[in-house]
């Protein structure tokens, strides 16, 4: 089978180390993967090799009792044939070469939300992602006429979620952001100008990609519980609720945030001043019942900048500073850190 394992590690982006003995502890540890046959896989075992992820037992025919026993044997996770199964290990092996990358570390999710129309919650995700570092921003908004209109990158070439298909359920988070348009260490996945569904599966594979990858994964979402939106909402590790200091926008912004809490306890509130009732920022969380992440002053240059090449962020703004204070409560949650 070595042929069809070469040619399979290819086209996952991995070379191959041919061992004609049993492994040493350090080349077993060290691989990205293990591809054994029986014989082989009841060798290891017997070599006292300790448990590893990414081990998996290769057939030529249907897996018989042995090999399911050999698998069992040296702690491999899959059994697969070649060459019917070719399709599942290229996806296992990039998936085994992208874990061993990131060196475990996931990056950190977080969704945004307007507790009602205007409130700014797509400026509010870009400027997220923008003061992020490494992150990719995600339109969730097939009504939004393109979050990448937001950034300036409306005119760059790449994927939009129109363009988008999966063949494995899985993406390989380095090709993604090599096809998604891109500014600095931004990338975008935008709408179309056109109205075309999200569908949560595509959408939960970008995601995990994302994460997998170490990037802060913003999501900003549209003002109705689409199942993208309920996805999107449920595998964050901050909702942010985003909303104008005024009695009518507490209102909305309270109806929703029920909703949201019932799919993710973790939501939190952003007020964006100013208040033509003198309502302050911790009165209108005290009003919605959520905590206060942080609040805003108005920013006058924001529309502008949008209009002429998109959103700038100077490091003292409102904006920037409101999002940065965001960032460093989304830092604490477990998902920000290393792996054990």
């Amino acid at each position: 089978m070595r042929d069809e394992v070469d040619r399979v590690a290819a086209a996952a982006g991995i070379a191959v180390v041919h061992a004609s003995q049993s492994p040493s502890r350090q080349a077993w540890t060290g691989a990205s993967a293990v591809l054994l046959d029986d014989a082989w896989a009841r060798r290891c075992e017997s070599s006292g090799l300790p448990r590893r992820g990414h081990v998996i037992v290769l057939t030529r025919a249907q897996p018989r009792s042995a090999d399911w026993e050999a698998a069992i044997a040296v702690g491999a996770q899959r059994v697969m044939t070649l060459p019917a199964d070719e399709s599942n290990l290229v996806a296992a092996l990039s998936e085994a070469a992208e874990a061993r990358r990131d060196d475990g570390r996931r990056g950190a999710a977080v969704a945004v939300m307007a507790g009602r129309g205007g409130a700014g919650a797509s400026v509010f995700s870009a400027a997220l992602a923008l003061s992020a570092g490494d992150a990719l921003l995600v339109d969730v908004d097939p009504w939004s006429g393109g979050i990448d209109l937001l950034v300036g990158l409306e005119k760059d070439p790449g994927l939009r979620w129109p363009d988008l298909s999966l063949e494995h359920g899985r993406l390989d988070i380095d090709a993604l952001r090599q096809a998604l348009p891109r500014r600095d260490r931004l990338s975008v996945l935008s709408s179309a100008r056109s109205v075309s569904d999200i569908e949560p599966v595509p959408l939960a594979a970008v995601v995990d990609a994302g994460r997998r990858g170490g990037l802060t994964v913003v999501c900003d979402l549209p003002r109705r519980m689409t199942r993208a939106v309920e996805m999107s909402t449920d595998a964050a590790d901050l909702v942010v609720l985003i909303t104008t200091a005024d009695l009518r926008a507490c209102a909305a912004a309270k109806a929703l945030s029920a909703d949201l809490e019932a799919i993710n306890p973790n939501v939190g509130l952003v007020v964006r001043g100013p208040s033509p009732g003198g309502l302050r920022s911790a009165d209108v969380a005290g009003i919605v019942g959520l905590p206060l992440l942080a609040a805003m002053r108005p920013h006058p240059a924001v529309a502008e900048s949008l209009e002429r090449g998109g959103l700038r962020l100077r490091p003292r703004s409102p904006l920037a500073t409101a999002a940065r204070k965001v960032l460093a409560v989304l830092a604490q949650h477990p998902s920000a850190e290393s792996a054990a």
